[in-house]
Parts: C-alpha cells; sequence; structure tokens
C-alpha cells in the first residue's frame, strides 16, 4: 500500500487533473484530489496525492518538495492522519 501525501501552496488554479499529472513522472498515482472550498467551488490551494508504493511517495517528496509550481513554493510531505473534531454538542 502506498502512502497518501498532503501537497501544500497550490495555486488556486490547479485541478485535481493537474496534480495527477504533476505526480505521474515519480511513480503510480492512485489518487489525486485537491480540496476545493464549498460555497466558492475553487480551490483551497492544498490536496492530496495517493501514490502506488512508498518508495515513490519517498521519491516524489524529495523531487517536490519546495520546488517551484506556478510561481509558488510546493510543500509535499506524508500526510497526516486526519483528528476527530469533536460533536460540538450534537447527540
Amino acid at each position: 500500500m502506498g502512502k497518501r501525501l498532503y501537497v501544500g501552496n497550490l495555486g488556486y488554479t490547479v485541478t485535481s487533473a493537474d496534480l495527477e499529472q504533476l505526480f505521474a513522472p515519480h511513480g503510480a498515482v492512485q489518487n489525486a484530489m485537491v480540496c476545493e472550498d464549498r460555497d466558492a467551488g475553487r480551490s483551497k490551494g492544498f490536496g492530496f496525492v495517493e501514490m502506488g508504493t512508498d518508495e515513490e511517495a519517498t521519491k516524489a517528496i524529495a523531487a517536490l518538495n519546495g520546488q517551484d509550481h506556478d510561481g509558488r513554493a510546493l510543500t509535499v510531505n506524508e500526510a497526516k492522519p486526519r483528528e476527530s473534531r469533536g460533536t460540538y454538542g450534537r447527540r
């Protein structure tokens, strides 16, 4: 099973397809998703990529972290597990 990577500091025009193309030279991309604002329908400036193997994920991190993409220095690292947000009084 591959690693899920966090990709930050993306341009607001970057799509999930663009993200997949960016990572494809570094290995098999299982899934690429740019997170979008529900109301505005545009990118929030970050996304997630799942690579086929741990080795491919490590290679992608080494190649892309800090690299310029559309005038922005990308942040690429292993994604952390999502934390529980709690119920905030809901039952």
